[in-house]
C-alpha cells in the first residue's frame, strides 16, 4: 500500500475514504487490506484509477522530487500544522472536558489520556527530525550534488535515527487509532455543543494530516534517504 500511495498520490484519498492505513501499515499488501475491510480488490483499484484520472493539483509525485524540496514540503505543510494545532487542540479538549465531563467523561477522559502523551511525543519527534534527521539527509543530498563522500555524523548511518522515527510513527499511529475508537469514529453526541463538534472535526483532521505526513516519510523520504546513503558509500 505504501508503494501504491507513493507512486499514485491520488490513491491516498481512496485509502482515507475506506479507512485503510496506508502510512504505518504501508508495508501490508493491498489485497490484505481489502480483505480486512470487506472491500473487493478490483473495485478499489477501479476507484484508485478514477481518482488518479481526476487528480488534484496537490497530488505531486514526491518520489521524483528533490529531497530538499520534499523536506521543505514536510516542514511547511505538516510540521507547521502540528505546531499550531497540537496546543490548540489541547485547549479545546480541556474546555470540552470542563463543560461536558460530567455527562461524557467516559469518552472525554480516555481521549485526553491518549491525546496528552501523543502531543508530547509528537513535539519531541518534530524537534528530533528538525535538529538531527533532516540536516543529515540534507548533508547526504549535498554530498551527492557536489560529488563528495558524506561527512561523518555523530549518529552514524541515517538508518539509526530512521529506526527511532519509525518506532515513533508506529506509536503515533496506535494513538490515532485508539482516539478514533474512543470517540466512536468522531461522531459527536446529540447534545454536543459547537465546540464539542468542532473538537471532533479537528481531531479527525489531525488524524488525516498525520496519516499523510507519516506516509511521506515512511514510504518516500526515508527509503530514498537510505538509497542515497548506500549509493554514496558504495
Amino acid at each position: 500500500m505504501g508503494e501504491m500511495a507513493a507512486a499514485r498520490p491520488a490513491s491516498v484519498r481512496v485509502f482515507e475514504a475506506h479507512g485503510i492505513d496506508f502510512c504505518c501499515g504501508g508495508k501490508s499488501p493491498l489485497a490484505d487490506a481489502c480483505r480486512d475491510r470487506g472491500i473487493g480488490l478490483d473495485a478499489l483499484l477501479a476507484e484508485i484509477d478514477q481518482a488518479c484520472s481526476t487528480g488534484a493539483l496537490d497530488d505531486k509525485d514526491w518520489t521524483q522530487a528533490d529531497l530538499n524540496d520534499l523536506i521543505d514540503h514536510i516542514l511547511s505543510a505538516h510540521h507547521a500544522y502540528l505546531k499550531t494545532q497540537l496546543p490548540r487542540l489541547e485547549a479545546m479538549l480541556d474546555k470540552v472536558r470542563s463543560k461536558h465531563g460530567e455527562r461524557h467523561g467516559d469518552v472525554l477522559e480516555p481521549l485526553a489520556a491518549t491525546f496528552g502523551p501523543l502531543k508530547r511525543e509528537l513535539e519531541s519527534h518534530l524537534m528530533k527530525e528538525e535538529m538531527v534527521l533532516f540536516p543529515l539527509i540534507r548533508s547526504l543530498a549535498l554530498a551527492r550534488d557536489s560529488g563528495t563522500r558524506p561527512a561523518a555524523h555523530h549518529c552514524g548511518s541515517v538508518r539509526n535515527p530512521l529506526r527511532v522515527m519509525l518506532m515513533e510513527h508506529d506509536s503515533a499511529g496506535e494513538a490515532l487509532a485508539g482516539m478514533r475508537s474512543i470517540a466512536g469514529g468522531y461522531t459527536a453526541p446529540a447534545d454536543a455543543c459547537n465546540t464539542f463538534r468542532a473538537l471532533f472535526w479537528e481531531l479527525s483532521e489531525l488524524e488525516r494530516d498525520l496519516h499523510r505526513h507519516i506516509h511521506l516519510e515512511n514510504n518516500v523520504l526515508f527509503p530514498r534517504a537510505v538509497e542515497l546513503e548506500q549509493g554514496l558509500l558504495a
